[in-house]
């Protein structure tokens, strides 16, 4: 090595030493930065989005022109932090929201929001046309303000996304008040909950409106199926069921339906799928409507919000520190969520009334046993008759619960309570591969 290359390889030492200090001292300036009080927002937008002010980084959705920070100074601020990935999906249905939540905000003459999308991008990673190609048409989709480049957000903003905010890959919204404070570190989920009614998006919001729910049909189904609201309000006996094996659905339905007829009851059934195994769940789907064993949500978009919204309710009492409360409405959320890793289940209601949640391996040998619960019929109703019979099942058979958390997803709690026993969860990391499509995913 000569002299020359020597001193070249130490100076690229020194230089990667003093980035690094200042990438530090950058990181603490931001930690700062957001534990003081502030007029307004626009430091706080400066240093997340792009300190300096030699171009214009933000891209305005119906005219395409570039702007400055300026549009959002002391606006209340929903920063929509994502990956190049992010499903249509998760744009449709949040286009719909913020279009709501816009209207809502003009009725109750409440000060609007501005969104912003700031596309997370691996600074190592070199970009590429594809990626650009990618990035353009996602933008061109977004009726919102976003980042006019990936490459403008820092990689220190980066680390505080996620070291702070928790940021994985899931998409984020991190809502801001007019002076840059935070005030929810992620309201998507909320979105997804209430849609526009989580308006202004906070963190108290959030709260008040778990205050005011209850574990009934229209919470599971709200917004996604109007016929299901139409049964609700004639108070009809309905029946939520999800899987994919089809036997187990064509036994579950026919024995319903044969129950049903025997105790004069009007039922009516609705497939809602399962969470992943999208493939599996459109081939039921076909199968379910050829063979006319109930009603279907064609649209598997559908079938996506109904999982991410009960995913959703989790994470927000994830993010609220409440995962764990020993309330009705939690215990059957994560029964929901836990049946839909391990074969067929259903939920029971008499109009907006939950009676039953249970799992395929109590919930068909409870209807096939009609005969030993039949007579209580007339007296208790079919639901309560139903209830009982299915949970003497239940307390014999007692399935497994688990739970799986994308790796990719922020807020995954250390520990959690099983909704059946209340003990202490067991931890373990599982590799799954349902060939939906080429990619492997990795839970944990």
């Amino acid at each position: 090595m000569t002299i020359n290359e020597h001193l070249q390889k130490q100076i690229a030492i020194c230089n990667q030493h003093i980035e690094e200090k200042r990438n530090v001292e950058a990181y603490e300036t931001l930690l700062n930065l957001f534990e003081t009080i502030h007029i307004d927002n626009f430091k706080i937008l400066k240093a997340l989005i792009y300190p300096k002010d030699d171009i214009l980084p933000l891209v305005e959705a119906t005219t395409k022109k570039r702007v400055s920070l300026e549009v959002l100074r002391r606006r209340n601020v929903l920063l929509l932090i994502s990956g190049l990935d992010v499903s249509q999906d998760e744009l449709s249905v949040l286009e719909q929201i913020h279009s709501e939540s816009k209207l809502h905000a003009t009725r109750h003459d409440i000060q609007q929001y501005e969104m912003v999308w700031i596309p997370i991008v691996d600074p190592s990673v070199q970009w590429t046309d594809p990626m650009q190609k990618k990035f353009e048409a996602l933008q061109s989709t977004m009726p919102w303000y976003s980042v006019y480049h990936p490459r403008l957000i820092h990689k220190v903003v980066i680390r505080f996304i996620k070291e702070k905010w928790h940021f994985r890959n899931q998409p984020i919204l991190v809502v801001l008040d007019p002076q840059g404070k935070v005030l929810c570190p992620n309201a998507i989920h909320m979105m997804w909950i209430w849609g526009g009614n989580a308006f202004p998006f906070t963190t108290l919001r959030e709260e008040a409106l778990w205050k005011e729910e209850a574990w009934r049909l229209e919470l599971l189904v709200d917004g996604i199926d109007q016929t299901v609201l139409t049964w609700i309000k004639e108070e009809k006996y309905i029946f939520l069921y999800g899987g994919d094996d089809i036997e187990w659905i064509r036994k579950f339905t026919t024995a319903a339906r044969q129950v049903a007829l025997a105790a004069k009851i009007p039922l009516e059934m609705v497939y809602v799928g399962k969470s992943r195994k999208r493939e599996q769940v459109q081939r039921a789907i076909e199968v379910i409507n050829l063979e006319k064993l109930s009603s279907t949500w064609p649209d598997l978009t559908l079938v996506w919000f109904f999982w991410t919204r009960l995913e959703s309710m989790l994470f927000s009492k994830i993010q609220l520190g409440k995962a764990d409360e020993a309330d009705v409405l939690m215990q059957q959320i994560k029964r929901l969520l836990s049946f839909d890793k391990a074969g067929g289940w259903a939920v029971l209601s008499k109009g907006s009334s939950i009676t039953v949640n249970g799992h395929g391996t109590t919930i068909l040998p409870a209807l096939l046993e009609y005969d030993l619960w039949k007579e209580h019929v007339p007296t208790k109703g079919y639901d309560q008759a139903f209830k009982d019979h299915h949970d003497r099942i239940r307390d014999v058979a007692h399935p497994c619960c688990r739970f799986e958390f994308q790796s990719t997803v922020g807020r995954i709690p250390g520990s959690m309570r099983c909704p059946e026993c209340q003990r202490l969860m067991e931890k373990l990391t599982t590799f799954v591969c349902c060939h939906d499509d080429a990619v492997s995913t990795i839970y944990e």
